[in-house]
Parts: structure tokens; C-alpha cells; sequence
């Protein structure tokens, strides 16, 4: 997997980028990050890469000829000109932008199928319009709120994208049990000791039973996730069993608001 990054701050993703997993994966040679100064391309005598917004209004706005200029350099502007007028993306090119649509873990295995990624970090005001219609091929928000710039979303993508690719993980199992992974969240982990500060290790992880500790975990996924983010079980992969202990959980919510009812 290669990534390009475009970026007017490139100095902000060395230390990320030099630790952890995807430290690891870039020795393996599992993965390429090349991070492209936007002002390398910029035109005139002073690297201008924003101007005044037309219309108004406060703040800069991100010209588009280097950010056009740069994708066309680094992918050929017969492959972008190809991608636009087809609509068949073959490397996505991704603006960073609390106007896209939301990054999660069903974009990241969707994201992982490619070979080479382009992320565009947006800064000041935005980028001009034409960015998006003449070289973007997607436009991406990890989340709903406001951040100076796309740099640490594009972080967030690299890394949740990095570590679905084969051999980035040395246990492929922590993938499955991931929360977002199968839709819910993960369950409570515990490590050694198993007491402390009078809070005991769950008896049911002390015993051995593989079956028990397999269905305690799933329940106790479900359980955090109604409790913490129910919305995702309306799109969750969920089988009867999953659905008769939620509605066992909510049965007892509700007696629990309702007492005079039981």
C-alpha cells in the first residue's frame, strides 16, 4: 500500500508516522508514506497556495492549481482525467474534510482493497470547489466537529487503514475483535493482577471455559454497546440470540425506571 499525503505542514506527520504499528509496517515494506509539500507546487515566485474567498467572508482559501498540479504529477493526468470522466476509481483521491462523508471501519476495509491512496489535507477556510471536481475522487470527516486542518485526519485514516493489511498485525484475531469491526464495540479487557483496588477480574475469565468466556465477551459487547452507543445496533450483524439477551437488557432498564410496573 502506498500513500501520498498533500499537505502544507509536512512536518507534522514525522513523528507519527516513525512509531507503532505503521513504524512497523514501513520497515516490513508492507507500506509507503510519501508526504508532498502543496507549496512545492505552487506557481509563482512566492509559493502562494491561499487567497481571499470570492464573494467574502473571513478567512483563506486553499487555491486549487497546486493541489490540481500536484495529483497530476504524482498519478498522470490521463489516469485522474480517466477517473473523473469513468467514475471508476482506480487510486482514490481522498480532500479531508468535515464535509465528507463519515470515516469508519466499513470505509477503511473499502480502502484496503486499494494499492495507493492520495489524501488531501484541507487548511484555513477550505479548498476551492474545483479541487473536488476536477481530481477528487471522495471526501472524507472523521467526525462532527471542527479541526485547523485535514493533517490529523489523514493520520487517523493511514492508521486505521494500515493496520487491516496482511501481515501488519502479528495476531490477525485482534482485527475480528476490534469494536466497529463487527458493528458493536469490543468488550472489557482485563489483564493480571486480578484484584485491585477491591475491583475483581469478571470469575468467568479465570475459568478456562473457552464457551463461556467466548459468550460473555459477546454479551458484554452488546451490553456496551446499547449502553454506549445504541445507534450502531440498528446496522449490527445480529443473530437471535444477540437480539433475546438486548431485549432482556432493556426489559430490566425499563423495570429498573418503572418499578411500580414489576
Amino acid at each position: 500500500m502506498r500513500y501520498d499525503v498533500l499537505t502544507l505542514f509536512p512536518d507534522m506527520f514525522e513523528s507519527v508516522f516513525g512509531e507503532s504499528i505503521v513504524r512497523r509496517a514501513i520497515e516490513a515494506g508492507r507500506v509507503e508514506i510519501h508526504v508532498h509539500n502543496i507549496r512545492d507546487y505552487a506557481t509563482d515566485k512566492h509559493h502562494v497556495t491561499d487567497d481571499l474567498p470570492y464573494g467574502g467572508g473571513g478567512g483563506m482559501v486553499m487555491k486549487a492549481e497546486p493541489i490540481v498540479l500536484a495529483v497530476e504529477d504524482l498519478l498522470g493526468a490521463d489516469l485522474v482525467a480517466r477517473q473523473k470522466d469513468t467514475g471508476r476509481v482506480e487510486v482514490p483521491v481522498v480532500v479531508l474534510t468535515p464535509a465528507g462523508r463519515t470515516f469508519d471501519q466499513r470505509i477503511a476495509h473499502e480502502y484496503g482493497r486499494h494499492e495507493r491512496i492520495v489524501l488531501i489535507c484541507g487548511r484555513y477556510e477550505g479548498i476551492d470547489e474545483r479541487v473536488s471536481e476536477l481530481v477528487a475522487t471522495d471526501h472524507l470527516s472523521i467526525g462532527d466537529y471542527v479541526l485547523s486542518g485535514g493533517e490529523i485526519a489523514a493520520m487517523a485514516v493511514i492508521e486505521a487503514v494500515t493496520r487491516l493489511l496482511p501481515g501488519v498485525l502479528g495476531d490477525m484475531r485482534a482485527i475480528v475483535d476490534d469494536s466497529h469491526a463487527q458493528g458493536i464495540l469490543e468488550y472489557p479487557q482485563y489483564t493480571r493482577p486480578s484484584e485491585y483496588r477491591g475491583q475483581e477480574v469478571p470469575e468467568v475469565l479465570l475459568s478456562g471455559n473457552h464457551a463461556l468466556v467466548a459468550r460473555w465477551r459477546r454479551e458484554q459487547a452488546l451490553r456496551r454497546t446499547l449502553e454506549r452507543r445504541p445507534d450502531l445496533l440498528a446496522d449490527a450483524d445480529l443473530g437471535e440470540a444477540d437480539r433475546r439477551y438486548l431485549a432482556r437488557l432493556c426489559d430490566r432498564e425499563d423495570e429498573d425506571r418503572n418499578p411500580q410496573r414489576s
